[in-house]
């Protein structure tokens, strides 16, 4: 059977969200070039529907298109870092507030399963997975505190954090571990809002602690062994 032939036709929204995940778990650094030529050949997409798809990118602030030189994942400055971190504080501590008043029993095991998720995936050295695994607790608090608007705007800092981490993580340090999570999830479960807040405070500002903002760090890897589906 021909190569071509056998390929299958990604939708928009699935390009777009494999492009998403790709640039959120680190493994497409700041400053790359997309291509759109290249990207059709790993879609088995038109360029015409690949450009619409690097225009919603670029809408939502992961990739700067450059007239006359394309599309490259966004370097964000020093003041845009410490601007996503300011934000994300004040939504997440938002989020926490909310989810002690409202959290059922479902939503307390599926953060405490989460959480184990993320310890074998330490334990394992499985980095990618620790990672995705990472930003999806944020987003996984903003689910069960079922609000699409803080919702939106967290998925949005948690992918520009994927950004910021990748250009400044200090060398040799590793993500936010699962035992911060946990810390967060127990707070919840106890209901203790004014802890919950605390927790999160210091979950968020380790987390940008941890940043050396003098140097970058990015690690390059072919675009098709990336994004191929």
């Amino acid at each position: 059977m021909d190569a071509e032939a056998g390929k299958r036709h990604a939708t928009d929204q699935e390009i777009y969200e494999k492009i998403w995940n790709a640039i959120a778990e680190r493994q497409i650094g700041p400053g790359t070039r997309l291509k759109e030529e290249q990207l059709a050949d790993i879609f088995t997409a038109s360029r015409a529907r690949i450009r619409q798809v690097l225009q919603n990118l670029a809408r939502d602030g992961l990739i700067t298109l450059v007239p006359n030189r394309g599309a490259f994942v966004s370097k964000p400055s020093i003041e845009e870092a410490r601007d996503v971190f300011f934000a994300r504080r004040t939504i997440e501590e938002r989020l926490v507030e909310r989810l002690c008043a409202t959290i059922g029993s479902a939503g307390i095991e599926r953060l405490r399963q989460h959480v184990d998720n993320e310890r074998k995936a330490h334990q394992d050295g499985d980095v990618a997975s620790a990672i995705r695994l990472s930003g999806a607790f944020h987003m996984l608090i903003a689910e069960l505190a079922q609000s699409q608007i803080l919702a939106s705007l967290l998925r949005d800092l948690v992918s520009r954090t994927s950004l910021i981490m990748a250009m400044y993580q200090q060398k040799d340090v590793l993500n936010c571990g699962p035992d911060e999570h946990a810390a967060i999830v127990e707070s919840i479960t106890a209901r203790d809002a004014r802890k919950a807040l605390a927790v999160m405070h210091h979950h968020l500002a380790h987390i940008e602690n941890q940043l050396d903002l003098e140097s970058e760090r990015v690690v390059s890897r072919d675009l098709e062994d990336i994004l191929s589906l």
